[in-house]
């Protein structure tokens, strides 16, 4: 048996999320139908991390065994052939036959789109957050800059997450401001760690975007992690401007 490194893109919009569900669009099931049309066989697929409904991805992980001796880049156009408009399959590589693209990560990269703007941005709607007051960019960029570093998420993470230990490494969180083609504001958060709570990035987001609207100091994101209470952070961002843009994988695993 081979196994065989996916890096997969996604528009979540039309997805009940990535992980496969009985009578829901998931994007595992319909990489998982794909594998079966071009091998013939029918298994299960591994990807680096459950994104929710409406949540995209640039770069997902994904992994699997198969007895098909088709080459990677052969892999590569077959499947993207049977995949659905809102899928694509970036890149295919054979990996060492024990690679997991959940055990192997070593960290993740997203990234969070807000519209920041008087007019919401109808081609935006699917794709990033609309707020029209003015987020203070300043404060958003400190108060992120306070969360770099190893510690307890615990007050980040929402309910019904199987983790245990909710320690984790933000190594890098940035806020950037951009003007696009069309002159519209947008807000580009995006944010490096070694592993992430359930739903963490967003409810990051919707508590920075506190701090941008004046209702908090930028000190406060960092204050309310000792609380360990996710009552006390803010609210958690909408799914639409979310986008997993990166997994990272030692060069000794895949």
């Amino acid at each position: 048996m081979r196994c065989i490194h996916l890096t997969v893109a996604y528009d979540g919009t039309e997805f009940s999320g990535w992980q496969w569900q009985p009578d829901r669009r998931t994007v595992q099931g319909a990489m998982e139908a794909a594998i079966r049309n071009v091998t013939g066989e029918s298994l299960r697929v591994v990807g680096s991390g459950r994104t929710d409904t409406g949540v995209h991805a640039y770069g997902q992980g994904v992994s699997f065994t198969t007895a098909s001796q088709l080459e990677p880049a052969v892999l590569l156009r077959a499947l993207n052939a049977n995949l659905p408009h809102d899928v694509r399959i970036m890149q295919a590589r054979e990996a060492r036959s024990d690679f997991c693209a959940i055990r192997h990560s070593a960290g993740k990269r997203y990234r969070y789109l807000i519209h920041n703007d008087s007019i919401p941005d109808v081609f935006a709607r699917n794709r990033a957050w609309f707020i029209h007051e003015t987020l203070d960019i300043d404060a958003m960029r400190q108060a992120a800059q306070g969360l770099i570093g190893r510690h307890d998420f615990k007050s980040y993470e929402s309910a019904g997450s199987p983790r245990l230990a909710t320690i984790r490494t933000i190594r890098d969180f940035t806020v950037t401001r951009e003007t696009t083609f069309d002159v519209s504001q947008r807000i580009v958060i995006e944010v490096e760690a070694d592993g992430f709570l359930y739903n963490m990035v967003r409810n990051l987001v919707g508590t920075l975007v506190q701090v941008g609207k004046g209702k908090q100091p930028a000190s406060w994101p960092t204050e309310i992690l000792a609380a360990r209470d996710r009552r006390l952070a803010g609210p958690t961002a909408p799914p639409q401007g979310l986008y997993m843009l990166r997994v990272y994988f030692s060069t000794n695993d895949s």
